[in-house]
């Protein structure tokens, strides 16, 4: 597969902070921010590939692949490879994907961000119960280790509350549109939103069946393949968008980003993962669990509410 040969020459990307933050927090730049001059870590002039560039990867593992086939031999082994790409197992993700989606659950996700010159690693934990077929849910969001107070966030239909934000006064909820929020951080959703990361596991290509693996105590089938650039963009700001498009022009591919979903044993999507490895670190992983479980979601009274534009902090995306 493509997306294994990559590993052979994965190019490294550089995270740098600006703006103004909190104490121990990493500012506006948990995602990936451009020196100059806009906000994005991936500046063309700042790639790196260690152990030879791209194409030379991808013409080795190719290489490789044709002297295998070569040595392999057989009409049985070709049969059954060819049976076993035959498998369609995209439509299983996206049939568990649609399965959970039509329930509540329970959602514990992890975040982590680390840039290529540090050894710091940001992780914001995000906990709560979510009804995903009403489009109501409440979330809380901390970042780990940064003395930051922990957001609140509560969902109900195309709008977003959100308490203990800095973009507004203590005490008041800020309110955003859900479905016109941007995010301004790789692989990492607007407002922080299961929705969308579910929705990029459906356009998974080239899936595999990796085999079972033990996920909240339990056997699940653990499918993995890629995301092209649309999907992992999605709703991405143009700042951010823009240098990813610049990074995608240096590699001349799709910036790579594996995308794994783990399905139980009832046909039910209960964890997904983004990842992308080059030299920086973006991570996303997401499990569900209590599926059915009770969703308490209110809008807070009209007099608490302040309007903002959505991504104003760092908990937000």
């Amino acid at each position: 597969m493509w997306h294994r040969a990559w590993a052979a020459g994965r190019c490294s990307a550089v995270l740098v902070r600006t703006g103004t933050s909190r104490p121990g927090s990493p500012g506006p730049v948990t995602g990936f921010v451009r020196r100059s001059p806009g906000p994005f870590g991936l500046h063309p002039a700042q790639y790196r590939f260690p152990g030879g560039p791209m194409r030379r990867a991808h013409f080795l593992s190719a290489a490789v692949l044709l002297l295998c086939t070569a040595c392999s031999g057989g009409p049985d082994r070709d049969s059954g490879e060819r049976a076993k790409k035959a498998v369609d197992h995209g439509a299983a993700v996206r049939a568990a994907i649609e399965r959970t989606s039509a329930s509540s659950a329970r959602v514990d996700e992890k975040i982590e961000l680390r840039s290529a010159d540090s050894p710091t690693t940001y992780v914001f934990a995000i906990a709560g119960a979510f009804d995903l077929a009403g489009d109501r849910g409440r979330l809380t969001v901390e970042l780990e280790d940064s003395g930051m107070d922990p957001v609140e966030e509560v969902f109900v239909g195309d709008t977003v509350y959100v308490r203990g934000s800095r973009a507004v006064d203590e005490g008041k909820w800020a309110s955003a549109d859900r479905s016109e929020a941007l995010t301004r951080y790789f692989l990492r959703a607007p407002l922080n939103d299961p929705e969308h990361l579910l929705r990029q596991m459906k356009a998974m290509r080239q899936v595999s069946n990796e085999g079972k693996e033990q996920v909240n105590g339990a056997p699940a089938v653990h499918y993995r393949g890629t995301i092209d650039h649309a999907t992992a963009t999605l709703r991405m700001t143009t700042e951010t968008k823009r240098g990813l498009e610049d990074m995608r022009e240096k590699l001349g591919d799709d910036v790579p980003v594996y995308a794994d979903v783990w399905v139980d044993d009832e046909g039910r999507a209960v964890q997904a993962r983004l990842s992308y490895f080059g030299g920086m670190k973006a991570m996303t992983t997401m499990t569900l669990s209590d599926f059915g479980t009770p969703v308490k979601a209110e809008a807070p009274s009209a007099g608490q509410v302040v309007p903002v534009t959505a991504g104003e902090d760092v908990l937000l995306a």
